[in-house]
């Protein structure tokens, strides 16, 4: 049988997904964009230190993978618009400061 993780069958006690949900909040609540900005810095760098040129790889190739078999040809064109339209107004803000 399954174990069920209802408030209501744990006796009063909060399931593993409250409790993380909670915690976030309560996480959230105490810190500003710093602190997580640099807790992802510290996770990048750890990650980078642990990992070699292949494991991106195979990750990128990997998320690549799933983004093509979620996304039609409409998605690609939409973002490749947006792209574009990014990259030519900061071409256009960093010819303007010069």
């Amino acid at each position: 049988m399954a174990k069920n993780n209802n408030n209501n069958n744990n006796r009063g006690k909060m399931s593993l997904e409250e409790a993380g949900r909670k915690g976030g909040e309560a996480t959230a609540k105490n810190h500003n964009r710093d602190f997580y900005e640099e807790i992802g810095r510290k996770g990048g760098e750890a990650t980078a230190e642990n990992h070699d040129r292949g494991f991106y790889e195979e990750i990128g190739r990997k998320g690549g993978e799933a983004t093509a078999r979620n996304h039609d040809r409409d998605f690609y064109e939409e973002i490749g618009r947006k792209g574009g339209e990014a990259r030519a107004q900061q071409n256009e803000n960093n010819n303007n400061g010069r």
